[in-house]
Order: structure tokens, then C-alpha cells, then sequence
């Protein structure tokens, strides 16, 4: 990836007005180069105002900044330019379904799965459909007892992403953990996480800056994202390379929500 960047680079400077830099922002944005990336990204805008693949990339950004309102408009720019462009009416879905606009997800997931979104959109649109029925936030001690490994099901928005909750030796209280081929393999995740937590404190004592909150990474397979939560427990949430970060973000903090809710209110026993 660092010899494709330096190459795009390279490129980018021999001529300021070749569309190269939308390989290059997305793979800036990936290496968590926010910044720069949305840099570069706005640079191909101002050349390329009517590229809807510009917008795109810098709504996919905004979201990785936590900055809605302009994803929403960047996507609205690219449905301006192309009607059927599924990214834009997938990412909207996405938002809204976050913000808990369900008939607004419900719309743009509908106008993706029709224009040929894929498994994903359909997943995502049968979840939307799900949870339209209740806006109310999850709580634990006014529902009836679920299956811990479904205790994250309704929060997951494709099959492309699994959540997991470990204690603090490693072992699963909740949650699942599947593979590419769909296998579970929650136990051989929670063994090879036991301790991390505590190695993550060590590390962020020794740097002097503060208690940890949350860490995302990027694997060849997927993006995963950990948090603690109560009791020396952690939250583990995996997505499809592709996720945005910004609504890994927002998954795994809903996550870390229910599973603080479920602990407290002893749904493990």
C-alpha cells in the first residue's frame, strides 16, 4: 500500500487534474490519514466539481470525522449527479438508520436493494425494516431475557459485521464471532484477546495518557474495533473492510452500550 501512495502521489504531482487522487484519498482515509486525505479529496473537487466519485469520497471521510450533516450533503450531491449511484443511497441508508430515521433508511436501502446493492443492502434493509417498529433505545431491565450471543443482533447493520463481549479472562458472555465462511470461532477469538485489556493499560500508563476508551485497526480481512466496558470486560466488533470508520465508531459504541446495560443487570447468569 506505501509503494501504491507514493506512486499516486507521484502521479498527482506530474498532473494536478488527473482523477488519480481518488485512489489516493481513499487509501490515505484507510491508513486513518484523515486529514490529509480529506485535503487531497477536496483539491479533485475543485478540478472536478461534477465527479460524483469526489463527493462520494468525501462523504465516506465526513462520516470517519463524525461529520453528518456534510456526508448526508456530499451523498445528496452524489444522488444530484448519479440517481442510481448505490455507495450514496447505502451510506444515507446507513445514517439514518444510526440517527434513528428508520423510514428514511427504509427508503434509501429500498432504492439501493433495487438497483442491485447486494446481500449487504438486503441485510441491512430487512434489519431497518425490523427496527422500525421501535425507536426506543434497548433496556434491559424492561425486556424480556434474550440469547447472549443475539444480545448485539439488531445492532450489527450487515452480514459483514459480528460483535463479541469477553470477559476479563477471555471467556464469551455474549455475542458472536464469524469467520468469512460464516463459522464461529467466538472462542478462539476470546482466547487469543485474554489479557489485552490489561496490556492496553500498561502500554497507556507508560505513555501517560489517560485510561483507554476504544482502538480500531485494519487486518487483510477486516476492520475490528475494541472497547471495555463493566467489570474488566471488552466489546469486540469486526466489519467488512469497506465499513467506513466513522460508523464502525457508532456500532461499537452502541455495542459497549448494550453490553453495559445487560452486565448491570445480570443477563450473564
Amino acid at each position: 500500500m506505501a509503494d501504491d501512495i507514493r506512486g499516486w502521489s507521484d502521479e498527482l504531482a506530474r498532473d494536478p487534474s488527473s482523477l488519480v487522487f481518488l485512489q489516493l484519498g481513499e487509501a490515505l482515509r484507510r491508513q486513518g490519514q484523515i486529514e490529509i486525505a480529506l485535503k487531497i479529496a477536496l483539491r479533485g473537487l475543485d478540478r472536478h466539481p461534477q465527479c460524483a466519485e469526489a463527493h462520494d469520497l468525501i462523504a465516506r471521510i465526513a462520516v470517519d470525522r463524525r461529520d453528518f450533516p456534510r456526508a448526508i450533503e456530499e451523498w445528496e450531491s452524489v444522488l444530484s449527479l448519479e440517481p442510481d449511484h448505490i455507495g450514496a443511497m447505502k451510506g444515507l441508508g446507513y445514517i439514518c438508520f444510526q440517527q434513528g430515521r428508520f423510514d428514511d433508511a427504509e427508503r434509501f436501502l429500498s432504492r439501493a436493494a433495487a438497483g442491485g446493492g447486494g446481500a449487504d443492502v438486503s441485510n441491512a434493509l430487512e434489519m431497518v425494516r425490523r427496527s422500525s417498529g421501535n425507536t426506543t433505545v434497548w433496556l434491559p431491565d424492561s425486556t424480556p431475557a434474550v440469547d447472549p450471543q443475539r444480545i448485539f443482533a439488531d445492532l450489527l447493520l450487515d452480514d459483514g459485521q459480528t460483535a463479541l463481549l469477553l470477559d476479563a479472562n477471555g471467556y464469551v458472555l455474549g455475542g458472536l464471532y464469524l469467520d468469512s465462511l460464516g463459522d464461529d470461532v467466538s472462542q478462539d477469538i476470546g482466547a487469543q484477546l485474554s489479557g489485552i485489556s490489561d496490556e492496553v493499560e500498561r502500554s497507556m500508563r507508560h505513555l501517560d495518557i489517560g485510561n483507554w476508551r476504544s482502538i480500531i485497526f485494519e487486518t487483510q480481512a477486516a476492520v475490528v474495533g475494541m472497547a471495555p466496558t463493566i467489570d474488566d470486560s471488552l466489546v469486540v466488533v469486526a466489519a467488512s473492510r469497506s465499513t467506513p470508520l466513522g460508523l464502525l465508531r457508532r456500532v461499537m459504541d452502541r455495542c459497549v452500550e448494550r453490553a453495559t446495560g445487560w452486565l448491570q443487570t445480570g443477563r450473564r447468569s
